[in-house]
């Protein structure tokens, strides 16, 4: 039997929230890798650790949060709890990867596909591994044109995420890429949720699992917990804010090439007048 699949239980709450916590993650991620161009090396794994731990926890944060208003009439939703938190640990990993290959190869060129493309599987990952861990007395299908969609929506929208990263225009700059980061997440994920149709079994066997309530909201907390204390590490460091690069030479950065070095000639000192002792004469006259 055909399940009736309803995506906006809350209206608009769910979506407006979901998006919200889309575009926070991305923004702190995408200053982290911003930053990672601008430091030594030393640093630069620490800032892209940071990073997308910080994209990673948005857009899983999203996705429940925009799975909260997501029923299907008749049939209770459960959720597995080592499938959902293994969603999560995909996000951050495949997201980590992909910032790496960025900061690291500069965000230009064939790096800057390639990182695009992992983080983009990584997003795309992260949806469809979250909703295999959904249980209802049920099965799903989904429409594998769409499904390709959704996922070319997330590679893209990585890439650009990534190359406007990689610009160092200023926070202004760094805000408008994570919105329409945070947009093309959202579209992403509601685009695999139009691939989704669900068949109702007729048999009302148990469902395993844990409701929404008991295991989506305490797990929730922690996320936004982490992206409340990435945003008081991003407020409180003004290179992040004003954009501007620190003490390490352009030629150590990522995806700037190094100019040959120009050796000048040594300076010849230049020569004193050397003085001829001769017999020195007074200048008092003499008394004959």
């Amino acid at each position: 039997m055909q399940g009736t699949v309803d995506g906006f239980t809350y209206g608009l709450v769910t979506p407006v929230v979901a998006y919200l916590m889309a575009s926070l993650g991305g923004a702190l991620g995408l200053r982290c890798t911003t930053r990672s161009m601008l430091v030594a090396q030393s640093w630069r794994p620490g800032w892209l650790a940071l990073g997308a731990a910080a994209i990673g926890s948005g857009i899983w944060t999203m996705h429940f949060v925009a799975m909260m208003g997501f029923t299907v009439e008749g049939a209770p939703i459960h959720y597995d709890r080592p499938m959902t938190f293994a969603s999560l640990g995909v996000a951050i990993v495949m997201v980590g990867v992909g910032l790496f290959i960025v900061g690291y190869k500069g965000a230009k060129g064939a790096a800057l596909f390639t990182g695009g493309t992992i983080t983009g599987l990584g997003i795309a990952s992260m949806h469809y591994l979250g909703m295999a861990g959904m249980r209802l007395n049920g099965r799903f299908e989904y429409n594998t044109v769409t499904v390709a969609v959704s996922v070319v929506i997330a590679m893209c929208a990585a890439t650009a995420a990534l190359w406007a990263a990689g610009q160092v225009r200023g926070f202004l700059w760094s805000v408008g890429a994570s919105l329409v980061m945070g947009l093309a997440v959202s579209g992403m994920h509601y685009t695999g949720m139009a691939a989704l149709s669900v068949h109702l079994h007729h048999s009302g066997a148990p469902v395993t699992g844990e409701s929404p309530a008991s295991l989506l909201w305490p797990m929730l907390v922690g996320p936004l917990a982490f992206l409340v204390i990435a945003g008081v590490v991003v407020m409180f460091d003004p290179m992040l804010v004003m954009g501007k690069p620190d003490w390490t030479p352009v030629e150590h950065k990522p995806g700037v090439p190094a100019h040959p070095a120009v050796h000048h000639p040594p300076r010849r000192r230049p020569l004193r007048p050397v003085r001829h002792q001769g017999r020195r004469t007074s200048r008092t006259p003499q008394n004959r």
